[in-house]
């Protein structure tokens, strides 16, 4: 049986306790009464933490992403595909100085050894006119010669030997015969010499000029001279070619 909990004719004070159990249970009450008022088909939640939302992105969005960091890797291409580039053409610079000094090289090696071979050559030319010269002035005898193409071939020759200008009997004849027929008032009026005005003439066909400029001393003057004419002749191809006998073709 409950005791009379009234004494003295006053209700029990109610403490903190009590206080916040009602509280409590007039919440509780308060949400079960919302509870029953939610419609039959709407969803409840339950007492779990809910899950964080997903973040949605639209297609627009994504395309923008790919599409920067498509730029990006491109753009990283380019630099990349630049300093490369210039990384060649800086190798492909240093080959090509370098190609070029070892070619500026070699031709100044090949021009010094053409220089060389030439004062050789020189030189021994120049030695082979003073032993020609030197056995010339032990001739003793004076020969005489006929007035015809061997007399005057032989005269020459003399000459030539006394200042050391090379060549050969067979090499003067040949050129000769090629050149005039042996005809010393041979005269070519329609090569390019005679349209330029300066006919080759004589034995072995020269030029005025070239006969001016080779003249041999103690020779005569005229370029119809036999002698003359040969010996100039002779010593122009000595210069040029070595010597007569090196001639084979127009001079």
């Amino acid at each position: 049986m409950l005791k009379n909990t009234n004494t003295g004719g006053h209700s029990r004070q109610l403490t903190r306790h009590h206080k916040i159990a009602l509280a409590g249970v007039t919440t509780l009450g308060a949400a079960a009464l919302a509870f029953s008022a939610v419609p039959s088909n709407a969803e409840t939640t339950t007492s779990e933490a809910a899950s964080p939302a997903k973040i949605a992105y639209s297609s627009q969005q994504i395309k923008d992403v790919k599409a920067s960091v498509t730029d990006r890797l491109a753009v990283d291409s380019i630099k990349a595909e630049t300093a490369k580039a210039k990384a060649d053409a800086r190798a492909k610079a240093a080959a090509e100085a370098t190609a070029k000094k070892k070619a500026a090289a070699a031709a100044a090696a090949k021009r010094k050894a053409a220089a060389e071979r030439r004062a050789k050559e020189a030189a021994s030319r120049s030695a082979k006119r003073a032993a020609l010269k030197k056995a010339a002035v032990k001739k003793a005898a004076v020969r005489s010669y006929g007035n015809n193409l061997n007399g005057w071939i032989n005269h020459a020759l003399d000459i030539m030997h006394s200042k050391g200008i090379p060549g050969s009997y067979n090499g003067l004849y040949r050129n000769i015969m090629r050149e005039s027929s042996g005809n010393p008032n041979a005269i070519n009026d329609w090569d390019i010499n005679a349209i330029n005005g300066i006919p080759s003439k004589g034995l072995l066909q020269v030029i005025p000029p070239t006969f001016t400029a080779y003249h041999v001393a103690g020779t005569s003057w005229n370029i119809y001279d036999p002698v003359a004419n040969i010996t100039a002749a002779a010593n122009y191809a000595a210069d040029k070619y070595g010597s007569i006998d090196n001639v084979n073709s127009a001079y």
